[in-house]
């Protein structure tokens, strides 16, 4: 074999400067990120202002400590349902009218549900912020939902699900999978709601969960942009302050997973499939319930092992065997009792699920039993480093980023040593969370397989 001296060399070039760069990284650790405030109003409101003095502009957002996995049984999607619902109106608005109010003064709005959280968010220039927040108070408190827009947002999300779930073979298999990963966890649950739950729920329903979960005292206000936290706290006190506070809630306790004991595996067949995928989860904690250091060095483990062109997995079956046209992976870590490890690959014509199989097998089993080098460790954190500081240039990722962290309970310390943690595991940290975490038993594999339309010609007879 000749050996390439020249392309050696300016690859252990790149790896000293990478190695160099991770060491000053580590020596110097300047706080990154713009200084947040937090302050808490009587009435039990979270308070976090992130200043952003570049554009006359603000991002505010209302984040509810509640979810998808939070509901009743028998009543999947009454989360996303009321998310729905709260663009109905008010005394003072009417239905529809909200997003409306918002676009014609130059801003715009949305909102989110998840698994865990459920938020509200606009951005507007400076001088709206106080009109944002009184529409959002106003609704927080007096919401007014009347018989026929509850049918006809019904009929609504039932047109989401259809489009977005039953009409997308690999949606279909995605909410398979989850629904097998989670034996006993509400997760396994879709956020949007089984169909035959969905149709049924109705305005009791979401008056129920409206007034359970959507109060003061249950919820995070997010205002970055161009204000202070002096600004912040007086518009609070004055449109958020006098709404009441709601029940005292008990803090969130779902019920868990029980041991995993063996494999399972989900195949769906489908015309409209438009090629050959093998999908694989594995049950892990997450950020917010993993053991001390586990989930930061899981993070750089599927960025190493699976995620984009540069990983293990990619340059094996893609780039030396060509085994497969594309593959992935990576680590979903915001739930708060739950994650999940995933990974795909998309066979090239001709070559088995069984053979991609066992390839990615062999791909984790080489981690599981070498581990990864300091090179490979490097060039992982340093991306992910560079993702969060990037992020710090984003109004409105910044929002989503503190919001989302303290609404599943995280600290604002949490968020901002993110870093920090990241740079303090080792390649043997790696090692050992693959030999922990990466338990066919605690795993769910499906493939998507695409099958021909039947045809039949039809003759007549004479």
């Amino acid at each position: 074999m000749k050996l390439d001296w020249k392309g050696l060399g300016h690859y252990f070039f790149f790896g000293l400067v990478v190695l160099f760069m991770t060491s000053v990284a580590l020596k110097a650790e300047p706080k990154q990120g713009p200084d947040v405030t937090y302050f808490k109003l009587e009435n039990g409101l979270d308070v976090v202002v992130i200043p952003d003095r570049r554009a006359p502009v603000v991002t505010h957002m209302v984040w509810y400590r509640v979810g998808a996995a939070d509901e009743l049984p028998g009543v999947s999607g009454i989360a996303h349902f009321l998310e729905h619902l709260m663009f109905k109106g008010t005394e003072k608005i009417a239905p529809g009218e909200f997003s409306k109010i918002i676009a014609r003064h130059g801003g715009e709005d949305n909102a989110f549900t998840s698994q865990d959280v459920t938020a509200y968010f606009q951005r507007v220039a400076k001088d709206k912020l106080p009109m944002v927040m009184e529409m959002e108070a106003d609704r927080m408190a007096n919401l007014k939902l009347l018989e026929k827009d509850v049918l006809t947002e019904r009929d609504v999300i039932l047109e989401e699900r259809r489009s977005r779930i039953e009409n997308s073979p690999s949606s279909i298999l995605s909410e398979q999978l989850g629904a097998s990963l989670y034996k006993n966890h509400p997760y396994g649950i879709p956020v949007i709601g089984w169909m035959h739950e969905m149709a049924v729920l109705n305005r009791q329903n979401a008056l129920d969960h409206y007034n359970k979960y959507y109060a003061p005292n249950n919820a995070i206000l997010v205002v970055a942009g161009d204000v202070s936290s002096d600004e912040v706290r007086t518009l609070a006190e004055k449109y958020y302050g006098p709404i009441a506070k709601g029940p005292e809630l008990e803090p969130r306790k779902r019920q868990l997973e029980p041991p995993s004991v063996a494999p399972r595996r989900i195949t769906h067949k489908d015309e409209r499939a438009g090629k050959l995928t093998l999908q694989r989860l594995y049950l892990v904690p997450s950020y917010k319930s993993a053991p001390k250091g586990d989930s930061e060095a899981l993070e750089l483990l599927m960025k190493i092992a699976a995620e984009g062109t540069t990983s293990r997995l990619y340059k094996k079956l893609v780039i030396e065997d060509k085994l497969a046209s594309s593959t992935g992976g990576g680590y979903s870590a915001s739930g708060m009792e739950y994650g999940n490890l995933y990974l795909y690959a998309m066979p090239q014509s001709g070559v088995s699920i069984d053979k991609i199989e066992a390839a990615i097998d062999d791909v984790l089993a080489d981690i599981v039993a070498n581990g990864v080098s300091e090179l490979e460790l490097a060039r992982a954190r340093n991306s992910y480093i560079a993702d969060y500081i990037y992020g710090n240039d984003s109004q409105s990722g910044l929002a989503r980023r503190y919001g989302f962290a303290l609404a599943t309970g995280w600290s604002i310390q949490d968020i901002e040593s993110y870093p920090t943690r990241l740079k303090a595991v080792t390649p043997e940290d790696i090692q050992q969370v693959a030999g922990k975490y990466l338990d066919l038993k605690a795993s769910v594999t499906g493939v998507l397989q695409p099958i021909l339309k039947q045809t039949a010609e039809v003759k007549g007879t004479q």
